[in-house]
């Protein structure tokens, strides 16, 4: 069995230490672009939002547009 010595260890941990501090880096990174996706999506959301709005108000006006014109077979 190889000799484990105080130093082995030390070089060892020193290296997990590194890559930890590497990984933690990581993280924060993933972290923020998923932040910045969350946002994006929430300005999307809006916009669709916005645009059903929208496409409701034109579908009430074409319907009143139809009715004045007698075009429609709906009743008044």
């Amino acid at each position: 069995m190889a000799d484990v010595t105080n130093e082995l260890i030390f070089e060892v941990l020193k290296k997990i230490q590194g890559d930890l501090g590497q990984l933690r880096q990581d993280v924060r990174g993933m972290r923020e672009e998923m932040i910045a996706m969350r946002g994006h999506l929430l300005a999307i959301q809006r916009d669709v939002s916005n645009i059903y709005d929208r496409l409701g108000s034109l579908e009430s006006r074409v319907d009143r547009i139809e009715r004045r014109l007698e075009l429609s077979d709906a009743p008044a």
